[in-house]
């Protein structure tokens, strides 16, 4: 299997993906980032300035487009309308940049995926040129659906985005990973750094993440714990777990074979 994350034919060697939301100041987000080793950062087109009020600091200042690709996101979006015209707005700040991350939230209360709106966005973007990252619900139907209309990667959630409540229905996510050809990456719920292995161990293609990160007491040493995560759960997924024995103990150190027996 190969050992780089590939996304819209462009090979990445991290597949650990960070917000750049809910830090301090632009100088957390860039130790954090750099800490964490990612090379695919997210931009809430609406809520995290990069170039769309020039008499402000732009996030491109300390995350350069030059260093890391840049993934602008519609966080905040709650209609397909929004979302798409958010996305070529971005598109026109980033010199014709085609891969974004679509998310279409229901409500302001939980952030679950609208996922009707949703599809009818990606139709719209992917028609119009866009290579679509899709946040989505763990329903491997619609995660099907979207790979049929032309995502680049589907991105289900763990739990409810900012809950920090890990995955919650890892049947799902293997039943998507069963079934979609396309990378699927976990995004949203992800708390702590073994969260992001459990996702890798499945064989998840990249996790996702900010508020884990940025909500951390120390965002910068979280974000270090994070890399080692991923690369760890990786690790583990292509070296194959043992099996699991219900009520067969089986010793580290067995008797037979033992030097002098």
């Amino acid at each position: 299997m190969s050992e780089t994350l590939t996304i819209a034919g462009k090979s990445y060697c991290s597949r650990l993906l960070v917000g750049t939301g809910k830090y301090r100041d632009f100088t957390e987000t860039q130790r954090a980032v750099e800490a964490s080793g990612a090379e695919i950062i997210t931009v809430a087109i609406r809520r995290v300035n990069i170039g769309q009020d020039a008499s402000q600091p732009s996030l491109l200042d300390v995350l350069p487009a030059s260093r890391y690709t840049i993934l602008p996101n519609t966080a905040g979006c709650f209609n397909a309308k929004e979302a798409v015209r958010t996305l070529r707005l971005a598109r026109e700040l980033l010199d014709g940049h085609a891969l974004v991350k679509l998310e279409v939230l229901a409500d302001e209360s939980t952030l679950f995926p609208n996922m009707p709106e949703t599809l009818a966005a990606a139709k719209e973007l992917v028609a119009d040129g866009f290579q679509v990252m899709v946040y989505c619900s763990d329903d491997p139907i619609q995660a099907q659906a979207l790979e049929d209309v032309g995502c680049v990667a589907v991105m289900p959630l763990a739990s409810l985005i900012g809950s920090g409540m890990g995955i919650l229905n890892p049947w799902n996510l293997q039943i998507i990973l069963d079934r979609v050809k396309v990378p699927v990456l976990v995004d949203a719920g992800i708390g702590t750094a073994s969260d992001a292995t459990i996702a890798m161990e499945l064989g998840c293609d990249g996790v996702l993440m900010n508020t884990a990160i940025a909500k951390a007491r120390d965002p910068v040493l979280m974000a270090s714990a994070m890399k080692k995560a991923v690369e760890a759960g990786r690790e583990a997924f292509l070296a194959g777990r043992m099996p699991r024995k219900v009520y067969q103990a089986s010793a580290s150190s067995p008797r037979e074979g033992r030097i002098g027996t």
